[in-house]
Parts: structure tokens; sequence; C-alpha cells
């Protein structure tokens, strides 16, 4: 089989055969008798081989050295292709996805290119204080989409360059809040921690709403900084957790105001109250629950808090019945 045919046959150039020929790597088993290269079909085998294995990332000299060394073994070779294979589909996927930032913010020519780059460097840096500023000069600016920012702040450890990303997410036109939903459902509990403080401090109505379904989100934690975020938006939702978490002694200061400041509208004052009054009058409550209930209370207006401050001031436990007095006679003053 001659060169020609060889090429076409393999999709090999004649040219690559001839450079083939030239390293070693396969030589045509004869000549015609005018000298023209003629092939056998081992020849050929061999060159499918040759190609197969550069199609795994092996450099011409590693194929030689697979198909002449009897001693060869390809486990270690592989493992380098491996590693050196992700660590090359690693860069291009970053390259990758800063152009799709770029895209996103529909540069107008060079010097906005050039400003996005780097602001999302500044972003990546290991320098705490470099992220902190570029947070911050980040804020509002279209150049910087919410992308960036949701993944910088779901991977920030640091809480001042947490705080400033929070703040810049806040104030970006993108729907951050779909973007960080993503990073509520992460297996790792601090990103899921990140994911809703940072829709917390998004004020629009989407934010607003998946606040709301995060109240039946598996993790405790989250439900909890729902809870919070959405009871100072008036999230009515929100106020069987916030009377757990003074029932737990969990965050119960933060817990009391929010329910204090539900409270302010009447209807759900009686609500709140009724929570309270459900958990002091279960079975086995001890003293400690009963107190944090009864200061729970204090700033409870309405007939259902005060007929259970009355109530209490006849506690078996001296600290909860002073306490309730205590609350009933500030009450009376006001």
């Amino acid at each position: 089989m001659l060169i020609g045919e060889v090429a076409r046959r393999s999709g090999v150039s004649a040219r690559m055969l001839r450079h083939y020929e030239s390293l070693g790597l396969v030589e045509p088993t004869g000549r015609t008798g005018v000298g023209y290269r003629e092939y056998s079909s081992d020849d050929v085998r061999r060159i499918f081989h040759i190609e197969s294995l550069r199609s795994l990332g092996l450099s011409l000299r590693e194929v030689k050295r697979a198909l002449d060394d009897p001693a060869f073994t390809p486990a270690q070779l592989v493992a380098d292709l491996i590693q050196q294979t992700t660590a090359r589909i690693t860069t291009q996927t970053e390259l990758l996805t800063r152009l799709r930032r770029i895209g996103a913010a529909q540069p107008e020519d060079w010097a906005d290119v050039l400003q996005a780059v780097a602001l999302l460097q500044a972003l990546g840096s290991e320098n705490a204080g470099r992220r902190q500023r570029a947070a911050l000069s980040s804020a509002g600016d279209p150049a910087v989409p919410a992308e960036a920012l949701v993944e910088a702040v779901l991977s920030e450890a640091d809480p001042n360059v947490a705080g400033a990303l929070r703040w810049a997410l806040a104030k970006s036109a993108g729907d951050a809040a779909a973007l960080l939903a993503v990073g509520l459902d992460a297996p790792d509990s601090e990103i899921r921690k990140r994911a809703v403080r940072s829709i917390a401090e998004i004020p629009d109505g989407a934010a607003t709403v998946l606040l709301r379904d995060t109240l039946a989100h598996p993790d405790l934690v989250v439900r909890r900084y729902a809870a919070l975020a959405l009871a100072a938006r008036g999230g009515a939702e929100s106020i069987p957790i916030l009377v757990a978490m003074v029932v737990e002694e969990t965050n119960e200061a933060d817990a009391a105001d929010a329910l204090t400041a539900l409270a302010g509208e009447p209807t759900l004052a009686e609500r709140i109250a009724g929570h309270l009054v459900e958990h002091l009058t279960a079975d086995g409550v001890a003293p400690p629950v009963r107190s944090r209930l009864t200061q729970a209370l204090a700033d409870i207006p309405g007939a259902t808090a005060a007929r259970a401050l009355a109530a209490l001031t006849h506690d078996e436990d001296r600290t909860v019945a002073h306490t309730a007095r205590y609350v009933l006679t500030l009450r009376n003053d006001r």
C-alpha cells in the first residue's frame, strides 16, 4: 500500500507519515521498484495505534516508548495525564466562567472589559482587604455581574469581606436571590448559612418569597435565619420558629425582638401570645424556659399576654413569679 492510499485510509497526512518515519515511529516495510514507500497491513495497524495513543494526550516520544518498550507500564503515565487534563479543564472552565461574566455585563468598549477583568481578579485575590475593597467598589457597577458576587459571597469566610459582598449584592441589578437559592442546597452547611444571610439582605419581593419558602428548609439553622429576616419584613409565617428559638434559647434575644416588632399589629400580637402561652402550659416546662417565655411576653400587647403574665405571678418558681410581677408593673405604668 503506497503512502497516498495509507493517508486516505488512516486520515494521517502523507507529510505527517514522513514525520513519523523520521522519528522512528513507523517505517514502511518496503519500497517499490522506483523507490516509493510501501506499507504493510501491520504498518497501517501501527499508525492507528499511534493515533489512538495521541488522542489520549501522549506526546510522540511517549507514544514511541509505549509501542517499543516491552517493560513500559501505562498506569503512572495515564495517572499523570489524568492530573494534567484535570488541571487544564479547571483552568479552561475558570476562563470560560470569566468570559461569560464579562459577556453578561455587555461591555461597550475595551475599557469596560479591562475594568471587569480587574474587579473579577480582585474578588478572587488572596488578600482579604483587596477583596473587601473590590466588593465595595462593585456595588451597582454593571461591569460586575451578580453571578460573580454570588460565587464570591458563598465562598467567603472573612466576615468583613462577606458583609461587603452582601451589601454589594443587595445593590446589584441582577436576579441575585434566584442565584443565591442554589447555595441553600449546598452540601456544606457554611455555604447554606452564607446563602440565607445574603438573601436576607436583598430587599426585593423575590427574596421575600424565597425566605418564606426557606422556612421549611431541612437545615434548622437556615430556617432560623430565614425566620428572623422574614419577621423584619412583617412575615407572620415566622412566628412559630421565633417562639421555638425563645424556648430553645437559640439567639433568643433577637427572636424576642422580632416577635415584639411583629406584635405591633394587634391581630398578630394575640397570635404571638397564643403561641407563647401554648409552650408555657405544656407538660414538663422547666423554670428557665418559663422565665424566657415570661420575658418574651413582656412586650407583647393585648389581653392574652396580660392574662398569661397575671397567672405567672403565682408560678411555683420564685424567679418566674418575680419576673412576671415586675413585667406587669411596667405594663401598668405604661
